[in-house]
């Protein structure tokens, strides 16, 4: 029999009638198989040392194998889900830790005092590049199939001068890897964190101004490196006068903040005009159910392209980047931030690589410098 996957795990090729005779036995209700009707559980029988269901019509072979196939596929996936559960649980719980060991090592230095907030090296420039770039998918593609690991970094620095870094919003980086992160990157190459999910997630900005100030401490250490902190939101945050005011009451005005919202909620005229009075960047999106538009509340901007249909997935036309390209030519924004997310097949290389092509056109460039 073929194997074929539909988004929810491996199914055979008459997995979607086994998965719905299964789902029906609870109600005893009779299942159409072609011409037959096959009854549940009462009329289940063996047959050489195998499981048969009896028709009205007579015996219909090899359907209870479809049936083990949908069982052990669904214990699979349930054995996967909690597996997941639990690493994640694990790191959130280290995230924890982590970000007690930041505080630690912050409140014990000085350094942070004499240390610029935000680096003037990146003002009035045109940042593009992707959202990570750690990305197994990607060999073949963007990276030689047989690459290490190891050098992956060295490669895409090669085509871009900065990146958005997701990892820490699901593990909060220690000291070692900020580090890292320094001794790897040439000199002029930007990193944009995104912060992690205690803050925006767990805590949803519910006393974390501690927390915020302790996930700053990587700039300290990056120096002219930092680019943005990225607070992204989770879509069942809604705005309220209350939770905006949470938000910008607990961000460092001399930090380059920008906000990522996903309910369309928040687009709207009071939180743009609380933003620009907080100086923060409110995080223009391209995504399915989100308004299209390019917001501007600093005198920076900063978009995040997922897929205008599908989350991830989408290559953007290039009709589709001309017109984001002439929304940041005529905003008049000082500095430009934009990160592809749409990583899969690797769109976001493609993507990244023509827009940063458009706004180095002559006429793009002398609208934004």
């Amino acid at each position: 029999m073929s194997i074929g996957h539909d988004g929810d795990g491996e199914r055979s090729d008459f997995s979607d009638f086994s998965l719905r005779a299964t789902k029906r036995q609870a109600s005893a209700q009779p299942v159409r198989h072609g011409l037959d009707f096959i009854m549940p559980s009462k009329n289940l029988s063996r047959s050489n040392g195998g499981h048969r269901y009896r028709c009205a019509l007579g015996v219909c072979p090899h359907i209870c194998r479809g049936l083990d196939v949908v069982e052990r596929t669904a214990q699979e996936m349930e054995s996967r889900r909690a597996q997941r559960a639990e690493r994640r649980q694990k790191q959130r719980d280290a995230n924890v830790a982590r970000a007690l060991a930041m505080h630690e090592v912050r409140m014990s230095t000085k350094k942070r005092a004499t240390i610029a907030a935000t680096s003037d090296e990146v003002i009035g420039g045109v940042h593009v590049g992707c959202s990570g770039w750690y990305y197994w998918h990607w060999k073949g593609a963007f990276y030689p199939a047989d690459v290490p690991s190891s050098q992956m970094f060295a490669i895409y620095q090669g085509h871009f001068e900065t990146v958005e870094l997701n990892a820490p919003f699901y593990s909060w980086p220690t000291i070692a890897a900020v580090r890292t992160w320094i001794r790897q990157a040439e000199p002029g190459f930007v990193y944009t964190i995104k912060v992690c999910e205690l803050v925006t997630h767990i805590r949803r900005f519910e006393e974390t101004k501690s927390l915020i100030e302790d996930f700053y401490y990587i700039a300290d250490l990056l120096g002219p490196q930092m680019g943005c902190f990225l607070f992204q939101l989770p879509p069942s945050a809604h705005y309220s006068p209350e939770m905006l005011h949470s938000i910008l009451s607990q961000l460092d005005a001399r930090r380059r903040n920008v906000v990522e919202f996903r309910h369309k909620s928040w687009w709207n005229e009071e939180v743009f005009l609380a933003f620009k009075a907080a100086g923060v960047i409110f995080c223009s999106c391209s995504a399915p159910r989100l308004p299209d538009e390019l917001v501007k509340t600093s005198e920076d901007i900063y978009i995040r392209f997922h897929g205008t249909e599908k989350w991830y997935r989408q290559n953007y036309s290039d009709a589709e980047l001309r017109v984001w390209a002439e929304r940041i030519r005529c905003c008049g924004a000082q500095t430009v931030w934009a990160y592809f997310n749409n990583d899969r097949d690797g769109y976001a290389i493609e993507n990244a690589r023509r827009l940063t092509e458009l706004l180095k056109s002559p006429s793009q460039q002398s609208a934004i410098s």
